[in-house]
């Protein structure tokens, strides 16, 4: 499925910092600290995105790392619990993400890297495992995979020729 361009310059984006890492790299002169910034955005109504920041101080990486993340939104299909629509597995490396739809009242339930995708996507009710590596960049870019297959009756119905009764049974 293709990536449709989504204009950030009229949303109000909430950001969450998954992860900072400080990069060392051994010159003559000594060493040269870098910092790494994983940064998770989205408006908690259908729009998410992950960017990396890299900068030599953690608040530069960072804003770097939103502006990424900004330029990377994906816009997600949920259903009226405010869930996916359907069970699906997104990959992105070793990593693999297992979303499955959940009903009213569960809530989210995720571990670290993908509940911060998931919560700023606006998902109320998710039920989530991570399978595989555990690498925090390759969990979040799985997560948003995943959300980006994951695909709306009416599309399927339009893709199949079949009227939306006849998917959903």
């Amino acid at each position: 499925m293709k990536r449709e361009r989504i204009d950030a310059s009229q949303m109000e984006l909430a950001e969450k910092v998954v992860s900072i890492k400080r990069v060392t790299k051994v010159v003559k002169g000594g060493r040269n600290f870098r910092f790494t910034a994983l940064v998770v955005v989205g408006d908690g109504n259908g729009h998410v995105g992950a960017g990396l920041g890299k900068a030599t101080e953690i608040p530069e990486a960072i804003r770097k790392g939103k502006e990424d993340a900004a330029k990377n939104l994906i816009s997600v299909a949920l259903d009226d619990n405010g869930s996916i629509v359907h069970d699906f597995i997104g990959k992105f490396g070793g990593a693999s993400v297992l979303l499955k739809k959940a009903p009213d009242g569960t809530g989210v339930i995720a571990g670290g890297p993908a509940r911060a995708v998931i919560e700023m996507a606006g998902i109320k009710n998710i039920r989530t495992k991570s399978l595989g590596s555990n690498n925090k960049q390759n969990v979040v870019l799985a997560t948003i995979d995943g959300l980006t297959q994951v695909k709306t009756p009416e599309e399927v119905s339009i893709l199949r020729g079949k009227t939306i009764e006849e998917i959903l049974g």
